[in-house]
């Protein structure tokens, strides 16, 4: 989908990278400081970060605070950390700005779509009806006073996601930069959180994949103490009577979208960059650019169905040859 292109030089900075798995995804970090024990140590407090922020908002495990949210749904509402709270209002006002496109609550849906091969037939329109029952993000209820959260159906869950490793990927970025740390990259499974420049000077680079061909790279685009996100639908899909079916579901209807086959998002917030991307998804070209719009410093990059490549005009991106 997306690979970081660096370049490492002699310079008075030094370059370290390392790679691990953090919230149940591969986590590429990247740290230039002034020597490799400093770098080096700064990689470890990124993945203690990461780790720390996992175990308060993973659906899954069990003593984790979204957890206690979901084994309470309908009974009763559950103290969080400010934190979490604050992770959940954005997440719902997300939701409120994308008319239901984006949904926390998501997590609830029954998984009826297959993405593995092991799906030959369509499922029902009732089937598909009914695994979206317990998805609404408007019985999620907050209480700011007690900075509690309460599901009001039993049976909902909610579940942060990609959403969380954007969030995680930004408190790094904001947490080096204190420490003194001028340029790195924090990439959580995609969703990519870089500051300052590589040793050379030169900016961090991104290629733009095809999304019908991934050995292939169409654009390449310098960044600079920015977010980029991209969510595609040209991995995991399914087809039924010539049509193609994505592994993005429209919480709202339950069925899988169509129309764009990837939304990359640039801009200065990494979370927020995964909750447009995703929710352009679901709108579809038309209403994803009148959505988009309406934020300014971001940027987009769409490649639609038919292999429409559509980018906002500020976005310094070389093309490669068609």
């Amino acid at each position: 989908m997306i690979f970081i292109s660096l370049v490492i030089n002699t310079s008075a900075q030094v370059l370290r990278k390392r790679t691990t798995m953090l919230m149940g995804s591969r986590w590429q970090i990247t740290i230039v400081a002034g020597d490799s024990l400093r770098a080096e140590q700064n990689i470890d407090t990124v993945i203690q970060e990461v780790s720390r922020i996992e175990y308060l908002i993973s659906d899954w495990k069990p003593a984790s605070q979204v957890s206690q949210v979901n084994s309470n749904a309908g009974i009763k509402p559950v103290k969080v950390d400010p934190e979490v709270f604050a992770l959940t209002a954005r997440a719902i006002q997300l939701s409120e700005s994308t008319g239901g496109a984006f949904d926390i609550s998501f997590a609830a849906m029954d998984r009826i779509w297959k993405f593995d091969g092991s799906m030959d037939t369509m499922p029902s329109a009732e089937l598909i009806r009914k695994s979206v029952e317990k998805v609404g993000y408007k019985n999620i209820i907050l209480d700011s006073a007690n900075s509690t959260v309460f599901l009001k159906l039993k049976g909902m869950k909610i579940g942060f996601g990609a959403l969380g490793e954007g969030y995680a990927a930004d408190q790094c970025r904001e947490m080096m930069l204190k420490k003194g740390i001028r340029a790195g990259i924090v990439n959580g499974s995609g969703d990519i959180s870089s500051w300052g420049t590589q040793p050379d000077g030169k900016p961090w680079t991104i290629g733009i994949t095809d999304p019908m061909n991934n050995d292939k790279l169409i654009a390449t685009l310098p960044l600079r103490e920015s977010s980029v996100v991209t969510s595609g639908s040209y991995e995991k899909f399914v087809m039924f009577n010539g049509k193609r079916y994505s592994h993005i579901i429209n919480p709202v209807t339950g069925y899988p979208v169509t129309g764009l086959t990837s939304v990359t998002i640039v801009g200065p917030s990494t979370e927020t960059a995964n909750g447009f991307s995703t929710s352009m998804m679901v709108l579809g070209k038309d209403a994803a650019l009148s959505f988009i719009k309406r934020y300014p410093e971001y940027r987009y990059i769409l490649i639609t169905e038919g292999g429409q490549f559509i980018s906002s005009p500020e976005l310094k991106i070389r093309k490669k040859n068609q």
